[in-house]
């Protein structure tokens, strides 16, 4: 999956030891709306809609 500088970026702000899970439900979520790659838009979308659960 690609992701877009700026979404790499904010990904980075995550504690190191939840990151590669978020980057996995992130990726998951992408694949399920048939996107190619994930920019920083999605990344916000995907990190809001995480913290509604």
């Amino acid at each position: 999956m690609n992701w877009s500088a700026e979404a790499e970026k904010s990904l980075k702000e995550v504690p190191f030891f939840v990151r590669p899970a978020v980057r996995r439900r992130i990726e998951s979520l992408a694949k399920e709306r048939q996107l190619e790659c994930i920019d920083a838009a999605f990344y916000a979308e995907a990190r809001a809609q995480f913290a509604q659960r």
